[in-house]
């Protein structure tokens, strides 16, 4: 392990308690954000953390349902990847194994919100 690399590691046997964004994944998930709030298509955030998944959400107005959420599954990491992003319906978007992929549909919309 490298100095200055931050790492939670659980005792032998043991799962970790909950999920998290490491510094890094965090760090692109509000880059993504704050560009989205500056164009007008988000206002609010929430984030939640359990055992099995890390979820990030993105909404128009807070009381509504989250317009974007992107959810960190380690389990999934062998299989489709550990990253799903789902639309405002439930729909998976995408999935994969790199956070820069699967924020991509995000991406788009946004170069499409400042063209306009």
């Amino acid at each position: 392990m490298a100095l200055g690399s931050p790492t939670v590691v659980a005792f032998p046997g043991r799962r970790p308690e909950q999920v998290g964004f490491t510094r890094e994944e965090l760090t692109r998930i509000l880059d993504v954000y704050g560009r989205m709030v500056a164009a007008g298509q988000w206002r609010d955030y929430a984030m939640d953390f359990t055992r099995d998944t890390a979820t990030f959400a993105a909404f128009v107005r807070h009381a509504e349902r989250p317009q974007a959420r992107l959810e960190k599954r380690p389990s999934l990491r062998g299989k489709q990847g550990m990253w799903t992003l789902f639309g405002e319906h439930g729909q998976v978007l995408k999935r994969g194994h790199e956070l820069p992929g699967v924020l991509a549909p995000i991406e788009r919309r946004l170069l499409k919100a400042v063209d306009n």
